[in-house]
């Protein structure tokens, strides 16, 4: 039998023999031909520029129309450059500073974060709003600094914008922007876009809040005679002796002060917050006089002394200096506060008697009594618990309405006084008599008499360098309030003149007679502007800023028209019997007419309303307040 042999293990593998790869390069060549001319283009770099664009030039020879429009398509976003990441910082702001259309900037601060960081920068809107004639002098009572919070490291880069320097930027330098104001302080970007809505709906004509009709139960017992407003309030003075108070923000009527006997004729709005200003001489003035007795002081109550800011500490300037501001009054009848937390409304009218009323309880805190006529125009310095008073009975009176008492007599006048301004610490006062006089108020000295016109007197405007007064001559004359000479004697209207404001900012004069014409002229040469055709009767209220001026009239209308070039924008509310008076600021206006018989008292607003957007630190905020049918108390003096 035959035996198997054992089964043979299979062969063990030999080693395997691996081609090395082949070059990179190699395999590109063998798969991608298009790679073979990348790197013949890359190898040319060797014989120079010229002969790689010719290679490029042969490229382009050969290519069809498609792909030549491909080739334009692919090399045109290429080529873009942001050519602010490559300007020094100086000169970018400087070519945005030539930039005054807001427009532009919206739509250059979404290019990319670099351009809106660039935009954004306060400096730029700050200058945006110079531009535009929007005032930056508006301020909460939480912010009283200066509105210049822009470093000195800033002003330096525009400073040197112009300066021929050279610069040595690298590619990789990153774009360092100059910094921006301190968030403490104002955003002029917000305000500027505040202000931008403010004007466009001004154009558009607004939004009526509120529309107060009252009935007239005699002749004249509805007829309207003074307003007041700031950015809160509005105060209106009826003849038929209530005062009523309006929230500014919604056209609501908040309260009613009832107390006077007889017509208001004059009312002042005292706003909230605020501080003291003392006088030049670092002394205030107010003190009790020596010979006044102790027991005629009042006592008020805690709440009422309150909102005097009777007890707390005087809350000073932030800034050193302790002299008088030469803030000129306000065109609206209100002024700013001594640092008490309540508004205040002084009042005067045919009683006699002058009145302080607190607005958020309702309650009257002082009857002040001296005045042996009628009360015919009340002002209130800026910053100081003073006012000063004209009547009938031809007397200036300067009272203390925080603690109400009677300062001094202000005498010289030998008719009635219709009308007073004031600015710093001197007051200008026109009279029957045809004179205007200039005083001191804490001195009670008469500084300058003013003679010059032929009739009674009917209106002044004082700013601190100017004074301008009309009367029933017709004309117009333009004083220096330093000397007391006569700079200009300006005619053009035909009827009395009623109607004066002055800016020296702007450098106008507006007037507005009882011929339904308004008439501004230039400060610095006193030449007529323009010249309008406003109403065809006697123009009742009248005033301007920078870009718009706002007249009303007898014949029913209430017209806005452009400051500089006169042209007429929009007729505001729908046509009257008759406008008694108007007052605008702070985006709010307020419109008191006769209309079917009765009298109407309407409130308009030209605020931006889109989320409620304020400029935080320009503006304050609108408060409600409750409602107090408290007694007041009185003194005499």
């Amino acid at each position: 039998m035959p035996i198997a042999s054992p089964p043979t293990p299979a062969p063990s593998p030999g080693p395997t023999l691996t081609t090395p790869n082949p070059p990179l390069q190699a395999q590109l060549t063998q798969v991608d031909p298009v790679s073979l001319s990348r790197i013949e283009f890359a190898n040319l770099a060797a014989h120079g520029p010229a002969a790689r664009r010719r290679y490029l030039a042969s490229l382009l020879s050969d290519c069809t129309h498609s792909e030549l429009l491909f080739i334009s398509q692919t090399i045109t976003p290429m080529l873009k450059r942001d050519f602010f990441a490559k300007l020094p910082p100086e000169l970018a702001y400087h070519i945005l500073s030539f930039i005054d259309d807001p427009k532009t900037f919206a739509r250059a601060s979404q290019v990319c974060r670099r351009w809106h960081d660039l935009i954004t920068n306060e400096y730029l809107w700050k200058r945006l709003c110079q531009r535009y004639n929007f005032p930056l002098s508006i301020r909460s009572p939480e912010y009283t600094e200066s509105d210049d919070h822009i470093p000195e490291s800033f002003h330096s880069l525009f400073k040197r914008a112009g300066e021929h320097t050279q610069h040595h930027d690298s590619p990789n330098t990153s774009f360092q922007l100059p910094p921006s104001p301190t968030p403490a302080g104002p955003s002029y970007r917000k305000h500027f876009q505040y202000s931008y809505t403010l004007m466009r709906n001004m154009r558009r004509g607004g939004t009526l809040l509120q529309s107060h009709r009252m009935s007239v139960v005699t002749p004249d017992g509805g007829v309207i005679t003074s307003v007041a407003m700031d950015y809160d309030q509005v105060v209106v003075g009826l003849a038929n002796s209530k005062i009523h108070v309006f929230n500014a923000d919604s056209g609501v009527m908040s309260r009613t002060l009832i107390g006077h006997e007889l017509g208001v004729w004059a009312v002042h709005l005292v706003s909230r917050g605020g501080f003291w200003q003392e006088n030049p001489g670092g002394v205030d003035n107010l003190n009790r006089p020596d010979d006044e007795p102790q027991d005629r002081e009042v006592l008020l109550p805690p709440e009422l002394r309150r909102a005097l800011a009777l007890d707390g500490p005087k809350q000073l300037p932030h800034t050193s200096a302790r002299s008088i501001s030469e803030k000129p009054s306000d065109i609206c009848c209100a002024s700013e506060g001594w640092g008490q937390p309540n508004p205040i409304v002084v009042s005067g009218g045919c009683d006699k008697r002058l009145r302080v009323w607190d607005v958020v309880s309702g309650r009257c805190i002082y009857v002040l009594e001296g005045h042996t006529s009628t009360i015919r125009c009340i002002r209130v310095l800026h910053n100081r618990p003073v006012a000063v008073t004209g009547s009938r009975d031809a007397t200036v009176r300067v009272w203390n309405i925080q603690e109400g008492r009677l300062l001094r007599v202000l005498q010289g006048h030998q008719q009635s006084v219709r009308c007073l301004d004031v600015c710093g610490n001197r007051v200008v006062s026109g009279s029957y008599d045809t004179t205007c006089r200039v005083w001191n108020v804490d001195t009670g000295e008469c500084l300058h008499v003013l003679r010059g016109h032929g009739l009674q007197i009917y209106s002044v405007a004082f700013d601190g360098v100017h004074i301008a007064s009309g009367g029933i001559d017709t004309t117009v004359r333009v004083w220096d309030a330093k000397s007391g000479n006569c700079l200009a004697l300006l005619p053009g209207h035909t009827a009395l003149v009623c109607q004066l404001q002055l800016s020296s900012s702007a450098g106008l004069l507006a007037t507005g007679g009882s011929d339904g014409r308004v008439i501004t002229f230039s400060l610095r040469d006193y030449s007529p502007l323009q010249r309008i055709a406003a109403h065809d009767s006697s123009v009742t209220s009248l005033q301007f800023d920078s870009n718009f001026l706002i007249t009303a009239g007898n014949d029913g209308r209430v017209r806005v028209y452009e400051t500089q070039s006169g042209a007429h924008v929009i007729d505001l509310s729908e046509r009257s019997e008759s406008v008694w008076k108007v007052a605008c600021n702070y985006g709010t206006c307020a419109i008191m007419c006769r209309r079917a018989g009765k009298t109407v008292m309407e409130i308009w607003s030209f605020r931006p309303r889109e989320n409620n957007s304020e400029p935080q630190g320009f503006l304050p905020r609108t408060n409600s307040y409750p409602r107090s049918g408290a007694p007041y108390y009185s003194r005499l003096s």
